[in-house]
């Protein structure tokens, strides 16, 4: 196994080669073309990538994630088992890095705890929805994403909802 992942690469590169060569094509010029159309499109994705991250840091810096984790302890006397994934269910749309640094520090209480488990499970059935849109609507021109953004978040509602149900019935 350790011999084929070693050798994967370079046979990779050769076959590649071999295939543009009975194409007859210019497998340079070929490598040159899809070099600049990828620094093309990294100029058009990276100012919403800045514009996430930017957005994850003022978040986290502000305050405002304890801020919502303290009155949904104070709404609810008995929450203690959800406080600590409120950070993760604010920052999984936004930010995939941020919510597995979130679950890495709830998970770093007990693996086999129950928050650990109902916020791997939060984490496994939603995804980075504005993340998402932002990155792959502005690499390919879409301007008008408000319904794409509604779904999105109904359905991030939806996994965190279950993710929450579910660990209640099966792991209390």
């Amino acid at each position: 196994m350790d011999l084929i992942s070693l050798l994967f690469v370079p046979l990779l590169i050769i076959g590649t080669l071999i295939y543009s060569f009975i194409k007859k094509n210019n497998a340079y010029n070929s490598f040159l073309k899809g070099t600049k159309e990828g620094l093309d499109l990294f100029k058009e994705v990276f100012p919403s990538v800045i514009a996430m991250l930017l957005a994850v840091s003022l978040l986290k810096a502000s305050g405002i994630i304890d801020d919502f984790s303290m009155l949904f302890k104070n709404i609810l006397p008995n929450s203690n088992k959800f406080t600590s994934i409120i950070p993760m269910i604010l920052f999984r749309p936004i930010s995939g890095s941020a919510s597995v640094a979130v679950l890495d520090s709830i998970c770093k209480e007990g693996a086999d705890s129950f928050t650990c488990k109902m916020a791997s499970t939060i984490q496994g059935s939603t995804d980075t929805t504005i993340y998402v849109l932002s990155l792959y609507f502005t690499s390919v021109g879409i301007k008008k994403w408000k319904h794409a953004l509604k779904v999105g978040l109904i359905a991030d509602v939806a996994g965190i909802s279950l993710g929450i149900i579910l660990a209640i019935i099966f792991l209390s």
